[in-house]
Parts: structure tokens; sequence; C-alpha cells
């Protein structure tokens, strides 16, 4: 008789996978810059692999709703975003830098199973009176590998040369494949919903996400802070060139707000329903909006303190974030909703990048100031929008 499917297996392959994804983005810089001498090279590698991630995850959440066997496509998915890291690295240097950029689209449309993709399939693991606390430690997986993903990058690369990073984040998420195909097979879904066609399953995936008021305002509040969290990221190099020292230093923000989003998490898991998570959605943001406006100020100790809070702010409110999700959420829909809104929150980033980048070289603390203010607006426009 087979073991019963296990939270910890479930967090255990959630944590596989996403160090692996954390790991492959500055992995794949890091290979691209060595192997072709190219910066432009490098950073499409990155582009093209996160802004498919954007558009692959409505129809990959679809077709996971459509599965009897979600687990076994999610494996699927895994396996194949595995291939085509390890199809890059091959490449690099071999083929030209248009035919590697375009690996990297077709490996990013995949990418969504690491993190919405995956979530989805929680309540299927986990007892309903469980849920809130494995809802916490699985936003924690986030955190954790937010951490050990960039630090194994780079440590791979410096102990070993360049293209082992990149072999390294595909073990890793090739590692989460036997852990999703053993994942639970969906019950009782309708045979004729799993029978309609893909564009009539996104366009409902759509509606109920816009039809749903607390779905709604609590998508719209952490895509609006995706935004806010784009413009930091485009800041960070200034801010550890004019701060603390050294572009590179930069990175150690990350680090910072990953520690504290880790252990605010941590508190959580243990009082789960301490606080309504549609209210934690919008107490965050306006978390993180007074963690940017400290950074704004320009000295290196408040510039770490202000990391730190930014961490309070970003891992509770994703853990709340999946809970409104799992509350809201209609079963057969389910996979769609985690991974659209997966896909909202990476195009958001993308463009408070693109946003903040020219304005961060004008002004830097105008660009940070525009951050806090995002994150700020989020917050109100989730209570008006209520």
């Amino acid at each position: 008789m087979p073991k019963p499917y296990s939270v910890r297996s479930y967090l255990a392959g959630a944590m596989a996978a996403r160090a692996g994804d954390e790991m492959s983005g500055p992995a794949l810089l890091l290979a691209g810059l060595a192997l072709t001498g190219s910066a432009t090279g490098a950073s499409s590698l990155l582009a093209g692999i996160t802004v498919a991630a954007a558009a692959g995850g409505p129809v990959l959440g679809a077709l996971l709703d459509r599965a009897v066997q979600p687990g076994r496509l999610l494996a699927c998915a895994l396996a194949l975003y595995a291939a085509g890291l390890t199809a890059i690295l091959a490449g690099l240097g071999r083929l030209p830098t248009a035919c590697t950029v375009l690996l990297a689209v077709v490996t990013g449309l995949l990418g969504p199973a690491l993190s919405g993709g995956w979530t989805a399939q929680l309540p299927r693991v986990a007892a309903k009176e469980r849920l809130s606390r494995a809802n916490a430690l699985d936003a924690m997986t986030f955190g954790a590998a937010s951490l050990a993903g960039p630090a194994l990058a780079g440590g791979a690369a410096e102990a070993l040369g360049a293209s082992t990073g990149v072999v390294v984040a595909a073990a890793l998420v090739a590692a989460a494949v036997p852990v999703a195909w053993r994942l639970p097979a969906r019950t009782g879904t309708a045979p004729q919903r799993r029978q309609a066609p893909v564009a009539v399953a996104l366009a409902a995936g759509f509606r109920v996400i816009v039809r749903r008021p607390p779905l709604a305002r609590a998508t719209l509040v952490s895509v609006v802070c995706c935004a806010a969290q784009g413009m930091l990221t485009a800041c960070v190099p200034l801010l550890g060139a004019r701060v603390l020292g050294g572009a590179g230093r930069g990175a150690l923000l990350f680090a910072c707000a990953a520690v504290s989003s880790l252990a605010a998490n941590a508190v959580l898991a243990r009082h789960p329903r301490a606080v309504a998570p549609d209210t934690i959605v919008r107490l965050a943001a306006l978390v993180q909006a007074a963690a940017l406006a400290l950074a704004a100020t320009g000295r290196p100790a408040a510039l770490l303190v202000a990391a730190l809070v930014l961490g309070i702010g970003e891992g509770p409110q994703l853990t709340a974030l999946f809970a409104v999700r799992h509350r809201e959420s209609p079963e057969h829909l389910r996979g769609q909703i985690f991974t659209t809104g997966a896909s909202l929150k990476i195009t958001a980033f993308a463009l408070g990048a693109a946003v903040a980048g020219p304005l961060a070289t004008w002004s830097l603390p105008g660009a940070l100031l525009t951050a806090a203010g995002t994150a700020a607006g989020a917050a109100l426009v989730g209570r008006e929008s209520g």
C-alpha cells in the first residue's frame, strides 16, 4: 500500500523547485556573460525566461485545472523546465544568441509551474483545519528560495565555474519531479468542465478574479505592490554603490528582506488566524510603503532597517494572498487563478523595474519615493475597491 502524501513531501518538493527557479536567473546571467562575453546577451536570457513566465501562467493553470492527475502534468512541466535550462547552457557560445534567447522564452513559459501551479495543489494535501498553517509554511518556501537561490548560484559559479550554477539549478528542479508526480489526484471534477475549450476556461478564470471582490482586492493590492518591488530592484545597484560602498553590496538588501520575511511568516505559521488575511494583504502594503520611504533617506543604517521592514511586509502579504485565493477560488479554476495571479505579478514587477530604471538615474530618492507611493496607493486602492 503506497504511503499517504504528506505536507512535508509537498514542502520539500516546493522548496527544491523554487530554489532551482530562484537560482536559474542569476546562474543564466553569470553563465551567459562568461560563455559569450556579452552582457546584453546575458540579460536578454533573463528577460526572455521572465517575460515568458508571465505569458504562460494562465494557459498552464487552465491545463492543470482540466487534468485528472494535475501532479503528473506539473511533474512534466518541471522536467521540461529543467531540460530547457540544460539546453540553454548547451547552446551558450555554440548557437547564435537569438537561438538561446528563444530557448529561454520557451522554457520560461513553464515557470509558473514552480510557483502558482504548485501552490494550487495544497488543498488536496493539507486537511482543511491545517490549511492555514500549511499555507504559511508554503509561503515560507518562497522566502527561503529567494535567499538560497542567488547565494547558491554565486557560490557555485565562484567555486566550480559559471556553468555549474545552471546545472545545479536544473538538478534542483528535476529533484522535485518525483514529488510532483505523486501529488493526489483530483476528485469530483465534472467531466464537462475538463472538456471545455481552454479559451472558455481562461475567460471563466478571469471572471472569477474580477467578480469576487475579496479576490479582486487581494490580487490588485499584490500586483501593485509587485510593481513597487520592481522599482526597488532597479534601484538596488545604485543604492549599493552610493550608500553601501559597492554596487554588489546591494544584494545584501535582498538577503535582509528574505530573512525578515521568513521570520515574519514563521510567526504567522504559529498564529495563522490571528488577523484576517484580507486585512494583512492591505496592511502589508503600508508596511512596504514605509520601508521604501525609509530607504529614500540614503543612510546606511536606515537602508538596512528598511530592508528588514520590507521583508516583514512582503512575507505575510504573500501568505495572506494565498489564503484569500484558496478561500475564494472554485476547485475547478484554482490552478488557473493561482498561475494567472503569478503572471500578473511578474508583469507588474517588470513594468516597475522598467519605469524606475531611468528615474533612478535621474533621482535615486525620487525613484524610491515613487515606489513608496505606489505601495501606499495599493493599500488605498484595496480599501476603496471594497
